[in-house]
């Protein structure tokens, strides 16, 4: 894992270098850098095909279920360890969906993790040195592993997150289920599950979706090559809903190789920022803010929390706020925890303070609480009554784990929008904002005469009523 570097936003504008098939799309992301690794770095080349379940109502929710092919390839110089369970050496996949609606970015559903049991030996990224024929229990330098949706969508090597700890690649938790509440539909169970009116066009007007996969292997994270790990691809969701597939997802474009979803963000927006945070000893979360005005002149400030693989995870987030600044209509998003999931599904709720808003999960102690684990994203929003300051404004992420030897930090400052203090409105006849009716602005309320720049009454015009509203607060 590699530590202690911030890294500035990166832009889909930027170079694109193209490897494998023609309908990938590659930038770094850590780890390999853009060029050869040290050690094995797993990256998924393509996210080919999808395959459709049918949706299910659990706890008066109906639910789609989903799961997306991920085709790994290994560009590193070492072979890949991808030995079957029990053994560790494998990889472990999950697959996330997200949306961007009214300007903001959400993870809207997720899956649990796919763990390998065996490698085809493919080109998809290039020439392959196969480390065998057949499917071995190993990746070989160069080559490409092709997991169909329908095989990532298979209940039986699908498990809970918990027990992985993404920043290391070490899987420590049994492979047997966690208890599956009484009565879970079996069609959504453990896949991609998507609240059915998070895909509603009637109720999503514009929005657009985007599917996400990632790998993480103990072999790939030992050699600092787990930052590339996630790849991302634009999805079209049909308008027709089916009792038997639920509403059909449809891919379009590139895969965006090593380039985590979240991005998406900033191709839809250019206004977003993002930026990348490493935590010492652990693992890397990235932070995207946007700030934009509402039709009734407030701004809506908009914040997502993705932890890309950090095994602390994150469990508070707070923006500070000037004097004078009001918010309103906060609110929070994280996608559903599901199929009896050992972490729970609590909302976390903001505290509005004279000098912050912040956002927290339940305390630590509790080893299932609602914290932002690997591989998910929490989207944090409010109106206020002003205008956002650049980008370079500190916010805070609190860690929710408590440090370790070599990860000491309990908070990490992060850059996004921030608002400015409000400046209350100059009083009527102040023309230059001084806070003095003086010379000054008669001489301005008269080179305005007949036109809009001198008007006191806010009637549009500059005339005779202005000048008594400027000489009623003159100031000897």
């Amino acid at each position: 894992m590699k530590t202690g570097t911030i890294i500035g936003s990166i832009g889909l504008g930027g170079l694109a270098v193209f490897i494998g098939q023609m309908d990938a799309i590659a930038l770094p992301g850590g780890g390999d850098e853009g060029g050869v690794a040290s050690g094995p770095d797993v990256i998924v080349g393509a996210l080919p095909d999808i395959s459709h379940y049918a949706p299910a109502v659990w706890q008066s929710v109906t639910y789609c279920a989903y799961a997306v092919g991920t085709t790994s390839c290994n560009i590193g110089n070492q072979q890949l360890l991808w030995q079957p369970n029990p053994a560790t050496t494998h990889p472990v996949m999950p697959q996330n969906i997200f949306r961007v609606k009214n300007g903001v970015i959400k993870q809207i559903g997720q899956s649990w993790i796919k763990h390998g049991f065996c490698a085809l030996q493919g080109t998809l990224c290039g020439a392959c040195i196969p480390a065998g024929s057949g499917c071995p229990t190993v990746l070989g330098i160069g080559c490409s592993d092709p997991y169909s949706s329908g095989l990532n969508g298979g209940q039986g090597d699908l498990k809970s997150r918990w027990g992985v700890n993404a920043a290391t690649g070490v899987y420590s938790g049994t492979y047997a289920d966690p208890a599956i509440p009484a009565g879970y539909p079996s069609s959504i169970r453990e896949r991609i599950t998507v609240p059915r009116n998070d895909l509603d066009s009637t109720m999503n007007a514009g929005a657009q979706y985007f599917i996400e996969g990632q790998y993480v292997q103990i072999q790939d994270a030992t050699s600092q090559n787990d930052n590339n790990n996630a790849s991302y691809r634009k999805i079209n969701v049909g308008t027709t809903f089916s009792a038997s597939t639920g509403y059909s997802i449809t891919l379009t474009g590139p895969t965006y190789q090593m380039i985590p979803a979240i991005y998406a963000w900033q191709t839809v927006h250019t206004d977003v920022a993002i930026r990348e945070y490493d935590v010492a000893g652990d693992g890397r979360f990235l932070v995207g803010s946007r700030a934009f005005q509402n039709t009734n002149g407030t701004w809506h400030y908009a914040y997502a929390v993705h932890n890309l693989n950090s095994d602390r995870n994150g469990g508070s987030f707070s923006v500070p706020l000037a004097t004078g600044v009001v918010v309103t209509n906060a609110a929070y998003h994280a996608p559903f925890n599901h199929s009896g999931d050992n972490y729970t599904n609590t909302p976390w709720t903001p505290t509005v303070s004279a000098g912050s808003i912040t956002w927290a999960c339940e305390p630590n102690t509790s080893t299932n609480a609602h914290c932002i684990r690997w591989a998910t994203m929490h989207t944090f929003e409010f109106d206020a009554n002003s205008g956002p300051t650049d980008a370079s404004q500190i916010l805070t992420l609190g860690i929710w784990k408590a440090p370790t030897t070599g990860s000491p930090e309990t908070s990490i400052a992060v850059q996004g929008k921030k608002p400015l203090p409000v400046v209350p409105p100059c009083v009527p006849g102040d023309l230059d904002c001084n806070g003095v009716v003086d010379g000054a602005d008669l001489g301005v309320l008269l080179g305005c005469w007949g036109v809009a720049c001198g008007d006191c009454n806010s009637d549009g015009y500059t005339d005779g009523s202005d000048l008594s509203v400027l000489l009623s607060a003159w100031v000897p």
